[in-house]
């Protein structure tokens, strides 16, 4: 019976094909129709099954009987379906079932996996398509190296790069473009520019070459060499195949170089450019030139061109919030978002953030965490940058508290760095980074350095090791940023140091006078050659070799910098008055305006503070009048510091007070702390007891105000208003800082503190330190006992002066010091007046120069005499 039921069946299905056969073209038609209106996978896959069922994809028997059949044809036809519908295994397993399977939908099909961010299968895909016998041709190889460059995977873009020349198609401009774009999404610059220059060289460029190596230059910061490469491009532009399709593209790519170079009269060639050319009033031409005017500080032409604009986008609004936010110009940035609440325009993510930013950049901290919380209230979603510039306003005002409230919040909504194990966060860096920079700013390095550790060392970034070293080179231990400094280079083999990473570095030697150290660091940032920031580098290291006692390198680097700007001259000037050469400042100062540099508030404050640190009172007085008569710089708080400080030091209190008096704004601690110091160097208790008060309502926890009123005090014998100052200062939990001088070494830094015995040396150092007063006794030296700020006899005064902090590394100096070599220390308050007196006779009799850097200035000592002239 079944044997019979099978040879029916047999029959039934040869019956089939015989119909099948005669109307092939018209079943075809009908079922390639049918795969065409498929909307759904289950819809195809039925469809499918029925073509299977009725032996359409395969061959009978008989093979003459359907042999008539395009069954290529219909199995490309579901492969289409297939990736219609999204099921792009189905359409793979169909393609590879075809013999032979055409190129065009293995390429559809690569695009779609391209798409929808499947990189990695879209580049196994190529493999199997050739294990399947179909040649790649010109529309394979662009969907290929795309997937290369969006993972990016530099290595498998390299392979790809070489079967792109096995198979021929190294001249195709496609192909060329698209290998331009991946060696640039993979920062490989250089590979870029060189595939560039054969395109060049072959003649076969196009414009879409010129856009993909000038998007490449910019996004790899190089926006000089991105300019000059469009200025290139548009003298060709004429002989550029499809120049207007990508006019815009074009025009979009370098606008941002203009941006980040701060390019006013490039980024207004470009605007006029637009214009001629019709595509000025683009949206995307529209905005990026809002934004290159708005990052310029041209908010004026920003604004002209955004109410010219006929279609407006949230992104034409966001760009201008943003440049007002970022200028400082609050009034009109809120206008815009009250405009946007108006107009309901829909404000994202984006725009919430640019206002909190704008407030976080300008150091208007508190107005940044209230537009948070109204961001919170509008029930707005928050990202990565929001929390950034979040952090970044609790940093500005030091809100720990609120920093600690933000920590949370990122916890909550999985914006940081977890383990494999914690399901449902996602890893963020960039908000990892911003917390480290928070707790660092708010001096809770606790916290900082428990987050840094808790990344792994792979992970870890060039902002992660910068912003910890910052954190301890500016608010911390710099010994710390330098520790730190030295283990990134050895053992964080991913992440070079950039120009903030060295700078901060140099910052720390700054700090710690670490002068040997600085040189090391200088010799790494020629080695490395770092170009493009050289100028921001070399002004580190004009401020690092000042600060260092150091100033003919300081001198040497700023004469070889190929481009100065402001902060070079006036890193100069600072080393020169720090030190008390105030010609020389004032040299460098005339210089300065004759190459055309127009001085500002910040050239002004470090002349005149040049002037109070090398006794020329008449010079200071005639520029702070100058300033504002015939440079039109309105005087600050801190230029009247400056001149009541140089009046103060040169006795001339009388005429300080005057001055103090007649301000125009109240004074504030930096001022009442200037008039207080020129108190305690005159011996006047009253008006010091006056400037005291004052100066304790602005800041009640200054320990420097109590200390200089206590010296005042004891200078005047009045031993009972010292201890009821000290009293005073135990009862407001105020401590003195303790005086304390180092000297850096090879084997690292030698502290001591007022009466160390510490040192393994200390026996030696006070025999050759009571040597040495004892030889300067003849020479005119007499100890300045009402130094000594204790009420005991004279005896007992001398005694402790010679225990002094500064005394005891100058001993320390000459007794590790070969002849000759100048010995550095560095004291962390000012330098006492006996020390000053006793250092400068032992000058005299010892064979180096000794540089002494206190908390305000350098003395040089040298036979017998102190750079300072007595103005300290």
């Amino acid at each position: 019976m079944l044997l019979c039921l099978l040879k029916a069946a047999s029959r039934s299905r040869l019956r089939l094909f015989s119909t099948i056969n005669l109307f092939a073209p018209s079943v075809e038609t009908h079922f390639a129709s049918l795969l065409r209106k498929c909307k759904t996978v289950l819809t195809a896959r039925k469809v499918h099954q029925q073509i299977i069922c009725l032996g359409l994809l395969s061959s009978p028997s008989n093979p003459s009987v359907i042999s008539s059949l395009p069954l290529s044809s219909l199995g490309t036809s579901i492969a289409a379906a297939y990736i219609a519908c999204g099921a792009l295994r189905d359409a793979l397993s169909s393609l590879e079932r075809l013999s032979p399977s055409p190129v065009l939908w293995w390429n559809m099909l690569l695009r779609q996996y391209v798409k929808e961010g499947h990189l990695d299968h879209a580049l196994l895909l190529c493999r199997r398509m050739q294990c399947a016998g179909t040649r790649p041709d010109h529309f394979t190889f662009p969907f290929a190296l795309k997937a290369c460059g969006e993972l990016p995977s530099y290595r498998r873009g390299t392979v790809l790069h070489a079967v792109v020349c096995s198979n021929g198609f190294e001249s195709n401009v496609f192909v060329c473009n698209a290998l331009v774009a991946m060696y640039a999404r993979s920062g490989a610059v250089e590979d870029a520019m060189h595939v560039f220059d054969e395109i060049i060289s072959r003649g076969i460029d196009d414009v879409i070459s010129w856009n993909s190596i000038i998007a490449a230059h910019v996004k790899n910061d190089n926006p000089q060499l991105a300019l000059e490469l469009f200025s290139e491009m548009t003298q060709k532009a004429n002989n550029l195949a499809s120049q207007k399709r990508s006019d815009i593209i074009s025009l979009v790519n370098v606008l941002p170089a203009c941006a980040s170079l701060g390019a006013l009269p490039q980024a207004r060639e470009i605007h006029g450019y637009a214009i001629r050319n019709g595509i000025f009033w683009d949206i995307y031409v529209s905005n990026a030139i809002i934004d290159v005017y708005a990052k310029c500080g041209m908010m004026g032409d920003a604004s002209k061109v955004f109410n010219g604009m006929e279609m407006k986008d949230v992104v034409s609004w966001n760009a201008m919030m943003t440049g007002y936010s970022q200028s400082g110009d609050f009034d009109h940035a809120l206008e815009f978002f009250e405009k946007m609440n108006l107009d309901n325009i829909s404000l994202n993510v984006v725009t919430w953030t640019a206002v909190i930013s704008g407030y976080a950049q300008n150091g208007h901290g508190h107005e940044a965490l209230r537009v948070f919380r109204q961001m919170q209230f509008a029930g707005s979603e928050t990202n990565a940058v929001t929390i950034i510039s979040l952090l970044s306003a609790c940093a500005s005002i030091g809100a720990i508290s609120q920093g600690l409230e933000t920590h949370a919040y990122a916890l909550r909504k999985c914006l940081l760095i977890w383990d494999d194990d914690d399901d449902g966060c996602g890893e963020d860096l960039m908000v990892q980074n911003g917390l480290i920079d928070m707790y660092s700013k708010c001096k809770n390095f606790k916290s900082a350095r428990l987050l840094f550790d808790s990344i792994p060392l792979k992970e870890r970034n060039v902002v992660t090791w910068t912003v910890m070293i910052g954190g301890y080179a500016q608010h911390g231990d710099a010994n710390d940023a330098l520790g730190l400094f030295s283990q990134m280079l050895s053992e964080a083999s991913s992440a070079m140091p950039n120009a903030f990473t060295i700078s901060c570095a140099l910052m720390a030697c700054a700090r710690l006078s670490a002068l040997r150290l600085g040189k090391q660091i200088h010799a790494y940032v020629i080695r490395n050659r770092y170009k493009g920031t050289m100028l921001f580098v070399a002004n580190c290291l004009i401020d690092m070799y000042s600060k260092c006692g150091s100033l003919e390198a300081a001198q040497n680097v700023f004469n070889v910098m190929p481009d100065k700007n402001s902060v070079s001259w006036t890193s100069l000037m600072t080393g020169y008055g720090m030190h008390g050469y105030g010609k020389d400042a004032l040299r460098v100062f005339k210089e300065m305006q004759k190459v055309g540099f127009i001085p500002d508030g910040i050239t002004f404050l470090v002349v005149l503070y040049a002037c109070s640190h090398s006794g020329m009172v008449d010079e200071g007085l005639e520029y702070f009048h100058k300033m504002s008569k015939e440079y039109g710089i309105v005087a600050e708080a801190e230029h009247y510091a400056c001149v009541i400080d140089l009046l103060g030091r040169a006795g001339r209190l009388d005429e300080a007070w005057e001055m103090m008096k007649n301000m125009p704004m109240k004074p504030t601690s930096v001022v009442w702390v200037a008039l207080l110091s020129a108190c305690r160097t005159h011996a006047n208790v009253e008006l010091g007891e006056y400037a005291l008060g004052k100066m304790l309502e602005l800041e009640p926890g200054n320990d420097g105000a109590y200390t200089l009123l206590s010296n005042i005090y004891a200078n005047a014998g009045r031993w009972k208003d010292v201890a009821r100052i000290r009293c005073l200062m135990k009862k407001s939990g105020i401590k003195k800082r303790p005086g304390c001088s180092w000297i850096q070494e090879k084997k690292g830094t030698v502290s001591f503190f007022v009466g160390d015995r510490s040192h393994p040396q200390s026996q030696q150092i006070y025999a050759l330190l009571g040597n040495l007063i004892e030889r300067i006794k003849p020479l005119g030296y007499v100890p300045q006992t009402h130094f000594a700020l204790h009420d005991v006899d004279d005896e007992e005064k001398s005694y402790l002066l010679s225990e002094h902090s500064e005394k005891l590394a100058l001993a320390y100096g000459i007794f590790t010091s070969s002849p000759g070599t100048p010995i550095r220390i560095t004291k962390n308050l000012r330098v006492c007046g006996d020390c000053h007196s006793a250092i400068t006779f032992i000058s005299m009799i010892v064979e180096h120069e000794i540089i002494l850097r206190d908390s305000s200035r350098f003395h040089h000592f040298k036979n017998g005499s102190c750079s300072c002239g007595g103005y300290w």
